[in-house]
Order: C-alpha cells, then structure tokens, then sequence
C-alpha cells in the first residue's frame, strides 16, 4: 500500500477512535441521544426525503376535488357535427 494511502487509512481509523472515545464518555442517556441523530442522518440520506433526492413524491388524491366540472351532456353529438352525421 503506498504511504499516502496507508497515510489516510491510519487518519481515519484515528478520527473513529478519537470519536469513539468522545461517544464512550458520555452518560447513556447523550449516548442514545447522538445515536438516534446519526439514525435520523443515515434515514434522511438514504432517500427517506423524496424532495431531497430528485426522486417523485406520492400523489395527493382528491386534491382536485371540485375544481372541474363535466356537464352531464358531456357525450352529446356537438350541433357543429350534424352535417357530417
């Protein structure tokens, strides 16, 4: 393994363990508190946020409601058309 790499390797399983230990030595109850952000994180970044992704969200049925009206002659021959009947 080049140096630079090994060089990275070694920084990040030093940042891991730094954190780890911070992690370690709070009371449990912080504890659960930082591991439910870093769920919540993970959630959100997994895609759990449509919008955020680019991805399509799900339709609001009903949303339109009222807004159009068919009239009940809807299918009735138009007058314009008689000629071609």
């Amino acid at each position: 393994m080049p140096f630079r790499a090994n060089f990275a390797l070694h920084a990040f399983t030093m940042a891991a363990a730094d954190h780890y230990i911070q992690l370690s030595s709070l009371p449990e109850n912080i504890r659960q508190q930082v591991l439910d952000f870093i769920a919540f994180l993970m959630r959100q970044e997994q895609g759990s946020d449509p919008e955020r992704k680019g991805g399509r969200k799900t339709p609001v049925l009903g949303l339109a409601k009222g807004m159009v009206v068919v009239p009940d002659d809807f299918d009735a021959p138009l007058d314009d058309f008689k000629e071609y009947m």
